[in-house]
């Protein structure tokens, strides 16, 4: 799990502004269940989807991602990994491939997570932002991503 854990270039959680609102996050002693919510309805509705909101610049690193409130997919996954790590909980990424159309190509790379929560093991949570016929939620054991 220590590499679930760790800091690197694009989820540096040692950032002292991402420290800080993990910390923020984790305030009041929660459960790891709620911690990991508490994370993931921040980067989800706090944190402005570029695409959706035409907004600049092109975020990529979890730090950049938290100071310009705005992000792709990828990098609103960077904040919440680094966010879930900096509060000891493991936490990967994942990608899914979608149409950008149709049933085929033109295929586009979707960003998302996954985290271990200890009662449920690995799950599977989409930070993207809600809009119309796009919810994510937080509820495990059931995994309620932005896309099938």
């Amino acid at each position: 799990m220590k590499h679930y854990l760790d800091s690197s270039e694009y989820i540096d959680w040692n950032h002292p502004l991402v420290l800080a609102k993990a910390a923020e996050l984790a305030e009041s002693g929660l459960s790891d269940d709620a911690i990991a919510k508490r994370c993931f309805e921040f980067v989800r509705d706090s944190i402005k989807h570029s695409w959706d909101y035409r907004m600049n610049p092109v975020t990529c690193k979890a730090s950049e991602v938290l100071i310009h409130g705005t992000g792709y997919c990828y990098a609103k996954s960077h904040l919440l990994a680094a966010l879930l790590r900096a509060n000891a909980l493991p936490a990967g990424l994942c990608y899914q491939r979608l149409t950008v159309e149709t049933d085929g190509p033109p295929y586009c790379l979707h960003g998302l997570n996954a985290v271990y929560l200890k009662q449920h093991g690995w799950y599977r949570i989409d930070a993207r932002g809600n809009k119309p016929g796009v919810v994510a939620e937080f509820s495990p054991p059931i995994e309620k991503l932005a896309f099938q």
